[in-house]
């Protein structure tokens, strides 16, 4: 057991407190995986060695630090790989680990009897295929021909499917460096239905995030957006910007691109969040030269604003539309 599969039950108001949970798991191991907005994946092959415990021990720790530290309690999964772990997850509750067993014996019998999808990547229109066809577990996905599931789903999902549901995972945890990212949130007082307040407090998060990071010199490469809904389910896209960038202007557009592309229709919208990831520093970062003098401007006006926040306050100098 060598993988984790960590999912911090974090209250709505509490997305802020994400890069510091993921940071405790970096106490253990830097191999950490953030998966946005509540959980992370951790490696903990070295950690096993150094600390003389199995990974599931060292769950019982990271709960606990959690609880002390943050007052945050998790649901973890273990396993031999990160698509099991992530499995496993599913049948965790708080306060004990679901552990998947390492022998390929243990890992079938684990699978077999789980819905197809339970399975990390398989979706709705997916699952209702199989199930359509009498595949609807995990153990009868394995036992069936490939060139069925070939013929279901394509060549190359059919044949992905069918490793996974044996129990072979290839994947591997690839560290982010989340922990480093900036987070901005806005909470709604109460659950909004209208979307110009959500482009409001997208603009106005975007416009911290981007104070932020010119005030500590440092650029993003990636900005990520959760939308909290009032029946705690929640949406989350990331997008990676043309260029490393801490212009305030740039994160809006991003950040509305993603908001756009979710198609939200009369939903009732408890949070947003907005999330800077890739942090770089802002002196080595590229950018393509531009001689546009209404972008040079901003940028300039730009200079202006964060002189005048640092010297009178945030609430100095904010957009008109923000003002009232």
């Amino acid at each position: 057991m060598t993988i984790l599969c960590v999912r911090f039950q974090l209250p709505p108001r509490r997305e802020a407190a994400l890069p510091g949970l993921l940071g405790l798991l970096e106490d253990f191991t830097p191999v950490v995986e953030a998966l946005p907005p509540d959980g992370a994946l951790a490696d903990l092959r070295g950690a096993e060695r150094y600390f003389g415990r199995s990974a599931v021990e060292l769950a019982s720790v990271i709960r606990v630090r959690a609880l002390a530290l943050y007052g945050v309690d998790c649901v973890i999964g273990a396993g031999p790989g990160p698509m099991l772990a992530r499995v496993a997850l599913r049948a965790a509750r708080p306060g004990v680990t679901c552990a998947v067993p390492e022998d390929p014996g243990g890992i079938a019998e684990f699978l077999a009897g789980r819905p197809v999808s339970a399975l990390p990547g398989v979706g709705t229109a997916t699952a209702r295929t199989l199930c359509e066809y009498g595949l609807d577990t995990l153990g009868l996905v394995a036992a069936a021909p490939l060139s069925t599931l070939q013929r279901l789903i394509g060549a190359k999902a059919g044949r992905e499917l069918r490793e996974r549901a044996s129990g072979i995972d290839r994947g591997r945890v690839v560290p982010n460096a989340v922990s480093r990212s900036l987070v901005a949130e806005r909470p709604f007082g109460i659950d909004e239905l209208d979307p110009v307040r959500h482009r409001k407090a997208l603009l106005s998060a975007a416009g911290e995030l981007g104070t932020r990071l010119r005030a500590v010199q440092k650029v993003c490469r990636t900005l990520t957006l959760t939308v909290r809904y009032a029946d705690r389910s929640s949406s989350t896209r990331s997008r990676t910007l043309k260029e490393p960038t801490a212009h305030s202007a740039a994160l809006t557009e991003t950040a509305y691109g993603m908001y756009g592309a979710l198609g939200l229709q009369r939903a009732r919208v408890r949070a947003l969040v907005l999330r800077a990831e890739g942090l770089a520093p802002a002196d080595r970062a590229s950018c393509q030269l531009t001689f546009d003098p209404v972008d040079e401007k901003i940028r300039r006006i730009e200079e202006v604003a964060d002189r005048a926040r640092a010297k009178f306050g945030p609430r100095a100098v904010v957009p008109g539309s923000l003002a009232a």
